[in-house]
């Protein structure tokens, strides 16, 4: 019987080495299990944090943007004033002009110039220029050099590089003036 006692010794040694072995690989399978659930995990954590990202962003530029959708209609509001403003002054008779109220009403025009032009307001040149459909509006056709702007009907203004209102305008088309002798 003692035969038997060397393989029993050994059936012992061999069973803990293929349980080791399964316990070994079990780990292994749960290892690569959670690492695979970390990556999968960092990859949303990632995800996550770069739509955060983006949502920031989009957010602050909407804040402008409805900041400037704002500030443009405050100004276009307030165009019709500098206009009368204009018409007005165009029209004082000479005998008043020195007066020193019209003076103050000039002053107040230009302190109103003054804080439009500080948030980026400026007027769109158009008097003899070639007319532009971005920032002329044709009005009508007349005599003088063609596709040329010959008369500035109402003035046309720019908010930074945004056209708030273009200028109405008069276009030349092409047969010339009759001069006067």
């Amino acid at each position: 019987m003692m035969p038997k006692e060397p393989e029993d010794e050994q059936n012992k040694e061999v069973e803990p080495e293929v349980a080791e072995i399964e316990d070994i690989e079990t780990l292994k399978k749960i290892l690569a299990e959670a690492k695979a659930k970390a990556e999968a995990n960092l990859a949303g954590w990632q995800r996550a944090q770069a739509d955060f990202i983006n949502y920031k962003k989009r957010s602050e530029q909407e804040k402008g943007e409805i900041g400037k959708f704002a500030n443009s209609l405050l100004m276009l509001n307030l165009l019709p004033i500098l206009d009368d403003l204009e018409r007005a002054f165009t029209s004082i008779p000479p005998r008043l002009a020195k007066l020193s109220w019209v003076d103050g009403i000039k002053l107040i025009e230009r302190k109103l110039w003054a804080i439009l032009e500080a948030q980026g307001l400026s007027q769109i040149k158009a008097l003899g220029e070639p007319f532009d459909p971005r920032f002329h509006e044709a009005v009508r056709q007349d005599k003088g050099k063609e596709e040329i702007v010959i008369e500035e009907v109402q003035k046309g203004y720019k908010l930074g590089d945004r056209v708030i209102r273009p200028t109405m305008v008069v276009v030349g088309n092409g047969e010339e003036e009759e001069k006067e002798d």
